[in-house]
């Protein structure tokens, strides 16, 4: 095992809070350090793909898992006009030893928060503590940490390594990196709201609709919803825009729907009512759909990069927690094989920049999502018969190709059982 005893984790997000969670399981005293004063239930749904669960279950989260997300029954692709293009079951249905989960976010966070509090040290989480600035000295990092809203120093922190899980503003990112600027903008706009409405397809199924340029995705995330007859809608509705990126100030922000609602007035399924998802949803907020430019190297010495601010991707495959909660997991193997710190944190990188490389280039290129698009450009007026414009082969092909580039092949992950 590498001479690591101590670390520090800039972020409390997702992939910040597994990382905690690994590290201290390979016997590692860690801290967390978060920007914001108070970590809240806050954002909308995500996906967990069957290799992430294995990694939470193998943490012990299987049971808290089961209790707060939604297993995730199909996954469906049709074109704008409701018909279907593909079908595929997903998690256990789909002869995974795992399911996939459909969750609000900010339910994973506080479940994982709650887990880093009882299994770590009751001071392991500082929040209110944004990275000002650090330092390797030796064998040994120090941090120094402030108030962001007052500027106020918080004091400085040693550590043998320092794993920024700080998203794609990263501080720590941009210290290595001074000159990479904005994210890249993918010219497309992203619309997101979670209502309570009606159950549609196996209640349990999640679907996107269209094409590149617009495009409308919905899945349920809440288990405790279901139970009741009703489902908790998670939604994103996505249009290609002329403008340039809103400002970071502008993210998140709350908009009004007619912004975008009435480019999806049409779009009654009969299975969805999208139009009607729309207007039942009382707040929607805005963001880019933005990434950034895949990096020569994540390692710095005793420093490293993890999840977004190692790889932002586009959100398509339901992979950007999923990738996150993976790359803690090999950091914390990597801490397992090695005997030397810097050794650890480039092995780490070794096993994870290509594949998190390629799915970010694959993204760009709408992943598995490009049978939409085909769709599409063969048949913008509907088909009659799907095997005219696409063929079954090329469909399976297709999906296939994904799962092996994003790390969830059914059966290499399958064999990883009990490994």
């Amino acid at each position: 095992m590498a001479n690591i005893k101590s670390a520090i984790i800039v972020g409390g997000g997702i992939g910040g809070l597994v990382t905690a969670l690994k590290l201290h399981r390979v016997g590692v005293s860690v801290r967390v350090f978060e920007s914001v004063e108070t970590i809240k239930a806050l954002g909308v749904g995500i996906n967990l793909l069957p290799h992430a669960v294995k990694v939470l279950t193998e943490l012990g989260l299987a049971e808290e898992l089961e209790k707060t997300g939604l297993p995730t029954a199909e996954l469906m692709y049709v074109n704008k006009f409701g018909q279907e293009i593909w079908q595929e079951p997903r998690g256990i249905g789909a002869g995974y030893h795992w399911p996939q989960y459909s969750v609000h976010r900010g339910r994973l966070q506080m479940l994982l928060l709650k887990a880093v509090k009882e299994q770590l040290e009751d001071d392991a989480v500082f929040t209110g503590h944004h990275l000002k600035s650090f330092q390797t000295f030796g064998d040994l990092v120090k941090a120094q940490f402030e108030n962001r809203k007052t500027g106020e120093g918080l004091g400085t922190y040693s550590a043998d390594i320092l794993i920024a899980a700080d998203s794609i503003h990263s501080v720590v990112r941009k210290f290595y990196y001074p000159d990479e600027g904005l994210p890249k903008f993918s010219g497309r706009i992203l619309w997101r709201g979670i209502t309570e409405s009606d159950p549609f397809l196996t209640a349990k199924s999640m679907i996107m609709a269209g094409y590149q340029d617009q495009k409308f995705v919905a899945y349920p995330v809440c288990p405790d919803t279901a139970k009741t007859g009703s489902s908790l809608v998670n939604w994103i509705a996505e249009l290609a825009v002329p403008d340039q990126m809103p400002s970071r100030a502008d993210w998140n922000r709350k908009i009004e729907k007619e912004k975008f609602a009435p480019y999806f007035d049409t779009w009654d399924f009969g299975w969805l009512n999208v139009p009607k998802l729309i207007k039942e949803t009382d707040s929607v907020y805005e963001f880019p759909m933005v990434d950034r430019d895949p990096l020569p190297q994540w390692s710095f010495g005793r420093v490293t990069l993890l999840g977004d601010a190692a790889h932002p991707m586009y959100p398509i495959g339901s992979n950007g927690a999923s990738q996150a909660i993976l790359d803690a997991d090999a950091l914390g193997e990597a801490i397992l094989e090695q005997s030397d710190a810097e050794l650890a944190l480039k092995a780490y990188e070794d096993a994870r920049l290509e594949p998190t490389t390629n799915i970010v280039m694959a993204n760009r290129k709408n992943g598995p999502e490009i049978v939409m698009q085909i769709v599409e450009e063969r048949s913008p007026n509907g088909f009659n018969n799907l095997a005219d414009v696409i063929s079954q082969k090329e469909l399976e092909h297709l999906s296939n190709k994904y799962k092996q580039i994003a790390g969830f092949d059914r059966e290499k992950l399958n064999s990883k059982a009990g490994v």
